[in-house]
């Protein structure tokens, strides 16, 4: 792998394949009664967020702490940034502290690139503007795998404001990487200009698309992004692109309901739907957490996995950290 993660386009189909391997390497360590391997002990990570956030900030600082890093969490509000500091100056004092890894969510697009050319260690993107967030995109491959037993051959729908979403552009990115076939459902007021180009089927018709769903991906409409309506009512949205019991009627047996979350019940979804047997939603903050931590050890440990954690360095599946997993 690169030594950064800043958009879903820089991984190969093998190298998102041993992530997901990975990741369910890690996942075992759920079931243990110490949670912790030492793989990078001495290792700071930094988490560093321009933007509020719950489930990515959190589960990458569990993430980090389960592979026994060192775990800096830095919020712009009330830091040196509301004083006017630049984003490249707070990179150079993160240098100067010897970050080996910085998790940047922020609201500019492109800043995590920007970023990668200031300091020396890793820079993850968790979040750029309306561009990407890929480790969203790899958690949600993962649930898929895992409830579905392969991404390859699936028929995914991404549907409500992708306009504003960089979770559906780096879910667009690396599942047609991973060989599924992707649908965009949306208002024509909330598809980016040049979609035609993506990878991606483009819809305005939701029902049109459900009964040959494999998987439902939901989307919140980001009106913190908004200047203008997009939309004539909120009711009118929910009519028209809105999954309620009676949408999920139609799916297959086995279809999926996904959502990165925060969601908006009523809106985009309805709580019976967000509550059902089929809605992955609390499974993908948990599987997040699993791979967020492969994606610190393949960046920060690789090759010095053995070495940072010696003997006591194991998998949950019992194979030494470092050797090939099967």
């Amino acid at each position: 792998m690169s030594r950064h993660l800043l958009s879903a386009a820089d991984l190969s189909r093998d190298e998102a394949v041993l992530i997901l391997d990975t990741a369910e390497e890690m996942s075992r360590l759920s079931d243990r009664a110490v949670k912790k391997l030492p793989t990078l002990r001495g290792r700071t990570v930094v988490n560093l967020f321009f933007e509020d956030s719950t489930r990515t900030r959190t589960s990458f600082e569990v993430a980090a702490k389960r592979l026994s890093a060192d775990v800096i969490n830095f919020s712009a509000k009330g830091s040196s940034v509301s004083k006017g500091e630049s984003l490249k100056d707070t990179a150079l004092t993160l240098e100067a502290m010897g970050a080996d890894a910085v998790v940047i969510r922020h609201g500019s697009s492109g800043a995590p690139h920007r970023l990668a050319g200031w300091i020396r260690g890793s820079v993850l993107n968790a979040g750029d503007g309306t561009h990407e967030h890929p480790t969203q995109a790899l958690l949600d491959a993962f649930t898929m795998r895992r409830r579905h037993g392969r991404v390859a051959g699936l028929n995914v729908a991404i549907v409500g404001d992708v306009l504003h979403s960089r979770v559906a552009r780096s879910n667009v990115v690396l599942l047609s990487t991973l060989g599924a076939q992707v649908t965009l459902v949306a208002p024509p007021t909330l598809l980016p200009v040049g979609v035609e180009a993506w990878p991606a089927a483009v819809s305005y018709d939701l029902d049109a698309v459900l009964p040959k769903c494999d998987v439902v991906m939901m989307l919140r409409v980001q009106r913190e992004r908004m200047d203008a309506a997009f939309f004539p009512t909120v009711r009118e949205y929910s009519r028209r692109y809105g999954l309620d019991r009676h949408r999920v009627a139609v799916l297959g047996e086995d279809a999926l309901v996904m959502h990165p979350g925060p969601i908006v019940r009523g809106m985009e979804i309805a709580s019976e739907v967000a509550d059902s047997a089929r809605s992955t939603i609390v499974e993908q903050v948990a599987n997040g957490v699993s791979v967020r931590m492969a994606v610190l050890y393949l960046l920060l440990g690789g090759a010095d996995a053995q070495r940072l954690g010696g003997a006591d360095a194991r998998w949950p599946g019992g194979a030494a950290a470092g050797e090939a997993t099967p």
